[in-house]
């Protein structure tokens, strides 16, 4: 009994708890709307306003419909300005526009032709065009054929013009270098005359120049040596050498044999080497005296 107690108390706090979540929840629910009640009435009036427009709107609506409807209104037809035709002047105009027309169809006609002539000329002048084109490019060729040889003739040109501007300064240096010469050899010949000696510039030069003769025939008899020096040095297989040649063979010396040159073979003479640099780091042996 008591368990049972128990548990219907807590039943009763749970139900307690849930009615005073609910009591809150409904108190917010009246702030809010009580905070919200100004502008519901705002809404109200605005809502009322735009009643009274739409109804307004409405009987404007139906007043025109019925403005509409009704076909003796007025405003109703709008009637163009002017005055209907007559059958006589529709006739007359009817002409009027066939000539007009018959004119325009005759300028036609007429452009039609113009046309097919100048047709006809272009058609001429296409057809000689192309035959004229290969002669054209036969000119062409020809034409760049002459350009050519004109800027090759001018580049020549120019080139010997350079050339004879060299040519016409150098004959003018040898014309000055040629009186400077006759004015030279004027002067020796008068001081010659006068028995006077030459000057020794030209002392210097003679004597360079049989200084320059002298060591001439010297290099070409230094030349000839070697010639023969060559000749000499060349072996029988026709190799140059540049080594001193050494005996190969010795005459023997005895009585009964003709003096004739035999071959060393295998064993010939050694020949020692010429002492070098290195002899003057080495000291003469001292030769002692032998007592006997």
């Amino acid at each position: 009994m008591k368990l049972n107690g128990e548990i219907e108390i807590h039943l009763l706090e749970e139900k307690i708890q849930f009615l005073k979540m609910k009591i809150a929840e409904k108190q917010r629910q009246i702030c809010v709307t009580q905070k919200l009640l100004p502008a519901k009435r705002s809404l109200d009036a605005d809502l009322a306003v735009l009643q009274i427009q739409f109804s307004q709107c409405t009987d404007r609506i139906k007043d025109l419909e019925k403005q509409f409807v009704k076909p003796d209104g007025e405003n109703r037809a709008r009637f163009l300005p002017g005055k209907d035709l007559t059958e006589k002047e529709m006739i007359q105009k009817l002409d009027k526009l066939e000539l007009q027309l018959a004119k325009k169809e005759e300028k036609l006609l007429e452009k039609d032709f113009i046309y097919e002539q100048v047709s006809r000329l272009t058609d001429r002048l296409c057809s000689k065009t192309q035959g004229c084109k290969q002669d054209t490019l036969l000119l062409a060729k020809k034409m760049n054929g002459y350009q050519r040889r004109i800027k090759n003739a001018t580049e020549k040109m120019m080139a010997l013009v350079a050339e004879l501007s060299m040519k016409q300064a150098l004959t003018i240096e040898l014309q000055k270098e040629v009186r400077e010469k006759e004015d030279f050899i004027f002067t020796c010949n008068s001081r010659i005359e006068k028995g006077l000696p030459l000057n020794k510039e030209i002392e210097k030069e003679w004597l360079k120049v049989l200084r320059d003769e002298e060591m001439h025939a010297l290099a070409i008899a230094e030349k000839s040596q070697e010639f023969l020096e060559a000749d000499n040095r060349q072996l029988p297989n026709g190799v140059y050498t540049t080594a001193e040649q050494r005996p190969n063979a010795y005459i023997p010396e005895a009585d009964a044999t003709l003096p004739l040159p035999k071959p060393y073979g295998a064993l010939a003479p050694f020949k020692p080497s010429e002492p070098g640099a290195n002899m003057r780091h080495i000291r003469k042996p001292v030769i002692k005296p032998v007592e006997i």
